[in-house]
């Protein structure tokens, strides 16, 4: 069976050289930032006390967030405790990219979006842009940890929603056990997406974008009043419209229109509605061809003319926000999600010399969400200690109907003889033949959360019950059979985190959180498994000279993680329970404007990982990197240079040495690719085209692809890849 099928129900430079260079990247900004340290008097209080920025929650764009897009050193976040926190101030480890960032690096879907940040890795599984595949800190986050708005983007059997970084105003990185405010969730954190939502400023851009392979794009994003003379209406909307493929002639089309409209009536009262409506087609197998003498080839196991995966989605939701008298604030998220998937591909079942024989599977997954989070935040004092608390309450209901079926024979047709390469096979789609699952999955949960400032002192400490409900109904059509499981769970989970703040910007803490995620894997009696639990403890430093665009940070981390499950039979989807993963890891990461002219992102993630208990003991999980380095530098010449209205950007990605599998049976290979970028602003030439922009940004330029291999299945990576654009905003 083709692998992603099956995953997704389971879910030459030296080392120390990279180290090296991370660990220079910080030190260099943090002497070019020294002087600003020495300054940092005008932003200390009578005392000697810090003039700290007062906490903020807003619906929308707020202003701290619409600052952050101008920056790739954000200074805020809420996705840590659902409370707008300057970053400085908030006792755990969080990675903001912002719109800036965003667009210098050209970043054409999540994965490329946050593959610059701490602890996060990529590229597990090859290229494969069905699926934004993403580990942090060694975790799988790209099922439990996809979020979109506070609100997480639910996956139960093998389709996922799917997010386009042009509708984004920001992604942000929110590292371990985050249960207390989420819910169900892995140890490794969540991807907290924001949508560009209606300002008071006004919005018009257009846009023309051309790449690899035949990649041809058109964008729009317009937004501010409704009108001039009504100041309490604002809207957004943006638009995209692709055709074309990406690398191994894997398509890449998608449609959608993101609509949104606020109301503010008041200075204490804010509702916007917003919506999506997005259509996609990839391909559905993008792995390797591995022929019987376990070479890996360069070609697609599947017909790029047979293969497709459509999916259609659509979003509707609303954010509702109210300040009562006394601090009192009450907010409301809530968003309906509906999701349809329709896929078929081919895949090798046996050889005969150089021709692959192989039959065709089909998949329909559609799948319901709704969702509701609501909060009551608490502004008040006891003593000396400033109190910000939140209490909520949210639930989930999701449903979904899924079918699978697949050919149980061979068709000649589909025969692909690898020393005479011939392509564009045509063929029926199988019947949903083998099984059909109906399954319903519910979440209630009530927390509450607790942020104290006492003098210098910041502290978090929160709590969450949560329980959750499933049902699975699967029908095996052809053995005739029927089976039905209903799965209860509960669960606690809780975290606590302090952080001092000195008078240079220097900012240590420590933190621990849990968490708790119940799974829809089936034992081979047939029982869903027990749900995984998570654990972290972090200790860690931030750095942030007062008045600059600038943050560090140094962390050390601990996570625990059991009852992962494990694939056992592809046929029947049976798993077990792995047992134990511990990880242990240092992080270093950088998010600087050093000048005006200047920015520059560096990180470095040192990880050991181990499973710890069950079987396989003392050994590496597959495709888990020990080491992984980064660094962005993008440079604007001056207004009075000769190069005026020019920027460039360049990065290096550095990704060590992984095991292929649990049973650390062979090694994949350490892997550096380049990437770089080219920005030109018109208005340089002459004001008349202020607003014009153009932008080449060139990934992976030594066009380095190696295999990547997991768990028995391997898959190609994504070679040299060009895109073009041009902007206008007016």
């Amino acid at each position: 069976m083709q692998r992603k099928f099956s995953t997704h129900f389971n879910r030459k430079h030296s080392v120390h050289r990279w180290a090296l260079v991370s660990a220079t990247a910080l030190g260099t900004i943090l002497a070019l930032t020294s002087s600003a340290s020495a300054q940092e008097a005008g932003g200390l209080a009578q005392g000697g006390a810090t003039a700290l920025k007062p906490i903020t929650v807003s619906s929308g764009q707020s202003g701290e967030e619409k600052k952050d897009s101008e920056t790739v050193a954000a200074k805020s976040s809420s996705g840590a405790s659902k409370i707008r926190t300057p970053l400085i101030e908030t006792p755990r480890s969080v990675s903001v990219v912002t719109r800036k960032e965003l667009e210098q690096r050209g970043a054409q879907d999540i994965i490329e979006a946050v593959r610059y940040s701490a602890g996060v890795t990529t590229g597990a599984y090859g290229f494969d842009p069905r699926f934004d595949q993403i580990y942090i800190r060694g975790y799988d986050a790209t099922t439990v940890g996809d979020y979109k708005d506070g609100l997480r983007q639910p996956y139960i059997n093998y389709g996922t929603f799917r997010t386009e970084p042009y509708t984004l105003e920001r992604v942000e990185v929110i590292k371990g056990p985050v249960s207390v405010l989420y819910g169900a969730g892995s140890p490794a954190g969540i991807i907290n997406k924001i949508s560009k939502l209606p300002t008071e400023e006004t919005i018009r851009e257009v846009g023309v974008a051309y790449g690899t392979e035949n990649r041809l794009q058109g964008m729009f994003d317009f937004g501010g009043p409704v009108s001039e003379e009504n100041d309490q209406f604002f809207y957004r909307l943006v638009g995209l419209a692709r055709e074309g493929e990406t690398n191994f002639d894997i398509a890449d089309d998608r449609y959608l229109i993101q609509p949104a409209l606020t109301w503010k009536p008041d200075d204490y009262t804010s509702f916007t509605i917003y919506g999506l409506a997005q259509a996609d087609e990839t391909d559905a197998n993008v792995g390797a061809i591995t022929d019987p003498s376990g070479k890996v080839h360069d070609l697609r196991a599947s017909d790029p003319d047979y293969d497709f995966q459509k999916v259609r989605q659509q979003q509707i939701g609303y954010q509702f926000e109210h300040e009562f008298d006394g601090g009192i604030t009450f907010r409301q998220n809530l968003r309906y999600s509906h999701m349809d998937l329709r896929a078929r591909y081919l895949s090798i079942i046996n050889w005969t010399g150089t021709v692959a024989h192989r039959s065709a599977t089909a998949i329909r997954d559609e799948m319901n969400v709704f969702q509701v989070d609501n909060q009551l935040e608490a502004k008040f004092d006891t003593g000396p200690a400033a109190h910000t608390m939140l209490f909520g309450l949210d639930y989930t209901n999701l449903s979904s109907s899924f079918g699978y079926g697949f050919d149980f024979t061979t068709t000649p047709a589909y025969d692909f003889d690898i020393a005479n390469l011939t392509y564009g096979v045509s063929g029926p789609t199988p019947d949903y033949n083998w099984w059909q699952d109906e399954a319903d999955l519910r979440q209630f949960g009530i927390y509450a959360l607790d942020q104290i400032e006492l003098d210098r002192w910041r502290f978090t400490i929160g709590g969450r019950h949560t329980w959750a409900e499933q049902d699975r109904a699967r029908q095996f059509v052809s053995l005739g059979t029927n089976s039905y499981e209903r799965k209860q769970d509960d669960a606690f989970s809780w975290q606590a985190g302090a952080l001092y703040l000195f008078d240079n910007g220097v900012a240590p803490f420590a933190s621990y959180a849990t968490s708790f995620e119940p799974v829809t894997q089936r034992s081979a009696s047939g029982a869903i498994l027990d749900p995984k639990e998570g654990e972290q403890i972090e200790l860690g430093v931030k750095y942030q000279p007062d008045g600059t665009d600038i943050l560090l940070s140094a962390v050390a981390y601990e996570i625990i993680e059991t009852n992962k499950p494990v694939l056992v039979d592809p046929l029947t989807l049976t798993y077990r329970s792995l047992g134990k993963v511990t990880s242990r890891g240092v992080e270093l990461e950088a998010r600087a404007a050093v000048t005006d002219q200047l920015d520059l992102i560096a990180a470095y993630n040192y990880n050991h990982a181990e499973i710890t208990g069950g079987t396989n003991l003392g050994n590496t999980p597959a495709v888990t990197p020990e080491h992984v380095a980064t660094v962005w530098a993008n440079y604007t010449f001056a207004e009075d240079t000769a190069a005026s209205g020019l920027s460039l950007g360049a990065g290096v990605r550095y990704v060590g040495e992984t095991y292929k599998d649990t049973a650390n049976t062979g090694k994949n290979e350490e892997a550096l690719y380049l990437d770089a970028a080219a920005s030109y602003d018109f208005a340089a030439i002459d004001k008349k085209y202020e607003g014009l922009t153009a932008q080449v940004n060139v990934r992976n330029i030594g066009n380095e692809k190696p295999v990547i291999c997991n768990e028995g299945f391997c898959y190609l990576s994504q070679g040299r890849n060009v895109t073009a654009s041009l902007k206008y905003r007016w």
